[in-house]
């Protein structure tokens, strides 16, 4: 919420509160953290405890992660393929780049009789939460979505994750896919990999770190890995030159 344009929101709830320090207790909670949010939160908190769970960044090794290599053109036929597989309770979340391509993702799969909505930030807040409960509640199969719905939102029982197209950065692809698997349910996430496109094969190297920290298959057409200067996903305290070690794995390890 403090890097998605919500800060002046947060600020005025905060300043209605007792003073950090002064009878006032807060708790902060990320699946990645990195630096400049931490430095964000720091107005927020008072001589906290930073404490860490697994690897602050990584995925979880409860979601079974996939990738396939596609073209661009041949992408909906891949998701009508995919979703053909599924069952008919599963609940799939697609993630698109844009609003407009969510837009047309829906509506060709309600044209092949596919039960399925769509969420991003030009849909009034009825419109939201109306696409939301119907995916939540089972009346809709499909929830086609831009990154608007990639943190925060704790829908149950997602069955897979589809990244129709990647995300820009490492960091929003872990929250992506941890919309499935969670609560301690096993999750299944499918990325469409293309590699014609600059966004996809910058964020390769860093999937493949990724998916070693996980201990998930590596595809070869994603490369060696090592990318954004040997990246890796342990969270580190900012205060005091890093106080606060990087995490390490452990044997196993959101904004509207």
């Amino acid at each position: 919420m403090l890097d998605m344009g919500f800060m002046p929101d947060v600020k005025k709830v905060v300043d209605s509160l007792p003073p950090k320090g002064q009878g006032r207790v807060t708790a902060m909670f990320s699946a990645t953290f990195p630096p400049p949010i931490q430095e964000a939160a720091a107005e927020f908190l008072n001589d906290y405890v930073f404490l860490v769970i697994g690897v602050v960044g990584g995925a979880c090794q409860d979601v079974k992660q996939e990738f396939v290599e596609v073209e661009r053109n041949t992408k909906r036929d891949k998701v009508f393929e995919i979703l053909e597989s599924t069952g008919d309770d599963d609940k799939v979340l697609i993630f698109c780049s844009s609003k407009k391509g969510a837009d047309f993702l829906a509506a060709s799969l309600s044209m092949k009789k596919v039960s399925s909505t769509s969420i991003h930030g030009d849909r009034l807040q009825s419109q939201r939460e109306t696409a939301l409960r119907e995916f939540a509640t089972g009346m809709r199969k499909v929830l086609v979505a831009t990154a608007v719905a990639a943190r925060g939102l704790d829908i149950p029982k997602v069955s897979l994750v589809l990244n129709y197209d990647l995300p820009n950065d490492i960091d929003e692809y872990v929250h992506r896919i941890g919309r499935t698997g969670r609560v301690g349910r096993p999750g299944r996430a499918i990325s469409f990999y293309d590699n014609s496109s600059d966004n996809d094969t910058t964020l390769a190297p860093l999937l493949v770190n990724l998916l070693t920290e996980a201990k998930q298959d590596v595809p070869e057409f994603l490369g060696s890995g090592s990318g954004g200067g040997g990246q890796t996903f342990g969270a580190v305290d900012t205060r005091a030159n890093g106080v606060g070690a990087p995490a390490t794995a452990a044997d196993e390890d959101e904004d509207w």
